[in-house]
């Protein structure tokens, strides 16, 4: 970028800033202003005090200038432009009682679906605590499809549990066990901690 100046002073800057102005995006006119610089080193040298104007650089922030006088009321989050990259934000997960057991929704889904599965084919389990309570709502959800008898029940059931003989024999059975009970269907017993890391542990089980 050439200085506007003819004296002697100019060939100290032998950089040429064409290049990066033309990969820079366009900017208008209205927003280059001259910013003027007193160089008292190089005044002393040459013998001359006259003061150099230069352009203010607007290619990377081109809503305000990086040269900005002093009078003007401009805050420093005002230079800068919003953008959006498609990501969401969301608030604090506030009342959100959903047990996490440290796992991806994916894999949390998973073990729950196995532990399900072994509770309702062994009938009592161990696992850690956060886990067997986790556990209880979705075991009892099985069993009140399962007393519910229908077909659409039964096919909500069998994409729940893995085992479909686990299936059609609580569909068989719950009648007999559970038809008078109306919700409250396993036990939680606390245990020892486990050794090791010292889990909490306790043993669920069908009532």
């Amino acid at each position: 970028m050439a200085l506007a100046t003819s004296s002697p002073a100019a060939n100290l800057y032998p950089w040429s800033m064409a290049p990066l102005r033309a990969a820079l995006p366009s900017v208008s006119s209205a927003r280059i202003h001259s910013c003027s610089f007193s160089t008292p080193s190089r005044s002393l040298r040459t013998g001359s005090s006259a003061k150099k104007s230069l352009r203010c650089f607007t290619g990377l922030t081109p809503t305000v200038t990086i040269f900005r006088t002093f009078s003007e009321n401009v805050r420093y989050e005002d230079g800068f432009i919003a953008t959006n990259n498609g990501s969401k934000f969301f608030a604090m997960r506030h009342g959100k009682r959903v047990p996490k057991l440290n796992r991806p929704p994916d894999q949390r889904r998973a073990l729950i679906r196995g532990l399900t599965t072994q509770l309702l084919k062994h009938g009592r389990i161990k696992t850690t605590r956060p886990r067997a309570s986790a556990l209880r709502k979705y075991v009892d959800k099985m069993i009140t499809l399962a007393k519910d008898g229908s077909l659409h029940k039964r096919r909500q059931a069998l994409g729940f549990i893995y085992e479909k003989q686990i299936v059609h024999a609580l569909f068989a059975e719950v009648q007999d066990r559970y038809g008078e009970r109306n919700g409250g269907y396993t036990r939680i017993i606390r245990t020892l901690p486990r050794r090791g890391d010292n889990a909490p542990m306790a043993y669920i089980e069908l009532v």
